[in-house]
C-alpha cells in the first residue's frame, strides 16, 4: 500500500474528465462472471496482499494495473496472465475507461490523493474500492460519494475486517445483545515506526498513527457499540522521536461517548507494538489480542467459546470477492463510502479536540 514518491507525483497529474460509460459494461456486469478489477498504486500491500488474494478470489480478476513504475506492472501481467497493453501511467484514464475488461480500480495509493484516484476512477466509468482511511477528511469524502452518485457507479472501502469472521462474531454478539450492551470498550493499536516513511509527511497520509492504526480501533469500537460515537475527546501523547514525527502525531489517546452510556478507550502509536480489543457486557465479553486487527492468525476469544478458530482464509479475498458479487449483483455492503466517511468524521473530530483541548460533539450530517 505504499507506492513509491514518484507514483504519488504521477497521480496528481491525473484527469478527472467525465468518460462515457460503455453500454457492454454494464452487460458484463449483469453475467454472473467475474468482474475485471484494476489496482491503482503496487506498492507493498498490492503486491504482497491483494495481488496473491487475487488469484484465488472466484467473483473478481486481476486484468489491468495503474501505476508509476511500469515493471512492477509487468511482474503483475506475467503472474495474473494479462496482456501487458493493459499497464497504464496515472495519466491515461482515457484508456481505463476505454478497456471494458476493467468494472473495478481499486484504489491503493497513499491518503493524500484517494480523492483524485477515486474521481478519475469514476470519471473513468468504473466502481470503486478505495483502501482505508478513505480520504484525509470528510470534506474530501463528500466529494469522492457525489463524484460516485454522478457517474452511477459504487464505491466501497478496503475495510477487511467487515468480511472477516471473527470481526463477524462481533458484529453478530452486538446487534444481537447475547451479552447485553457492550458498555466498556477498549482498544489499541500501533508498531514502532524508527524510520522516515510516507506514513508520517502529513500531505501524503493526512495524518500519523490515527489515520493508519487508529482506524482499526475505530472500526471495532462501532462494531462493538453497534452505534455511532457522539462525542470525542482527545490528547497527543509525548513524542519520543520528535526529530521523526514533525508533521504528525506519534502517539494519542482519545475517549468516545456513545448516546446509551457506553464508553470506549483508544491508543494509536507508532511507539509501542500493541493490538488490543476488549469489549465488556453484563453477561460476557469479547476479547481480541496481538494480532487482532492483523490479515492472519488472529488471537480472538469471547466469555461464552473460549479461543475462536475458523481456520486458514485471506481477509483479502472475502472482501473483494463480497464485494464484486454486491456489485454485480447490485446488493449492499456495509463497506460503503457512507462508513469510511464516517471513520473520517471521527478522526476530523480528535484532531480537533487535540487541537482545542475540548470535547467536540460528532455531527454526520
Amino acid at each position: 500500500m505504499s507506492p513509491t514518491r514518484r507514483e504519488f507525483l504521477g497521480t496528481l497529474g491525473g484527469l478527472a474528465a467525465g468518460y462515457a460509460l460503455a453500454p457492454a459494461l454494464r452487460a458484463a456486469e449483469a453475467s454472473g462472471k467475474p468482474l475485471g478489477l484494476a489496482l491503482c498504486g503496487l506498492g507493498n500491500y498490492s503486491n504482497g496482499e491483494l495481488s496473491p488474494a487475487l488469484l484465488e478470489t472466484k467473483n473478481v480478476k486481476l486484468v489491468a494495473v495503474i501505476t508509476g513504475t511500469r515493471e512492477k506492472g509487468v511482474k503483475l501481467a506475467k503472474l495474473h496472465g494479462f496482456d501487458e497493453a493493459n499497464i497504464y501511467s496515472y495519466e491515461q484514464w482515457d484508456k481505463v475507461a476505454a478497456n471494458k475488461a476493467i468494472d473495478i480500480v481499486y484504489v491503493v495509493t497513499p491518503p493524500g490523493v484517494h480523492r483524485q484516484n477515486v474521481i478519475d476512477a469514476f470519471g473513468a466509468g468504473k466502481h470503486v474500492i478505495c483502501e482505508k482511511p478513505m480520504a484525509i477528511s470528510a470534506a474530501e469524502c463528500d466529494t469522492m460519494i457525489a463524484a460516485g452518485k454522478k457517474a452511477g457507479k459504487r464505491l466501497a472501502i478496503g475495510y477487511r475486517l467487515h468480511f472477516d469472521p471473527y470481526h463477524q462474531e462481533l458484529i453478530r454478539l452486538a446487534k444481537t445483545q447475547e451479552f447485553g450492551p457492550f458498555m466498556k470498550i477498549k482498544s489499541a493499536n500501533g508498531y514502532t515506526l524508527r524510520r522516515n516513511s510516507w506514513r508520517i509527511e502529513k500531505k501524503l497520509a493526512g495524518g500519523g498513527a490515527l489515520t493508519d492504526m487508529g482506524v482499526y480501533s475505530i472500526q471495532g469500537v462501532c462494531m462493538a457499540a453497534d452505534a455511532n460515537p457522539i462525542s470525542v475527546t482527545a490528547k497527543e501523547l509525548p513524542k519520543t522521536q520528535p526529530e521523526l514525527f514533525i508533521e504528525v502525531e506519534q502517539a494519542l489517546e482519545f475517549r468516545l461517548e456513545f448516546a446509551n452510556g457506553a464508553v470506549a478507550d483508544v491508543w494509536s502509536g507508532y511507539d509501542a507494538n500493541r493490538a488490543e480489543l476488549f469489549a465488556e457486557a453484563a453477561k460476557g465479553w469479547f476479547k481480541g489480542e496481538r494480532p487482532v486487527f492483523s490479515y492472519r492468525n488472529l488471537n480472538i476469544s469471547t466469555s461464552a467459546k473460549g479461543k475462536l478458530d475458523f481456520g486458514i482464509f485471506r481477509q483479502q479475498q472475502r472482501h473483494m470477492d463480497g464485494v464484486a458479487q454486491a456489485f454485480r449483483n447490485g446488493t449492499e455492503v456495509t463497506c460503503t463510502g457512507e462508513v469510511g466517511r464516517r471513520d473520517m468524521v471521527i478522526i476530523d473530530g480528535i484532531y480537533e479536540s487535540i487541537r482545542t483541548g475540548k470535547k467536540v460533539e460528532l455531527k454526520y450530517s
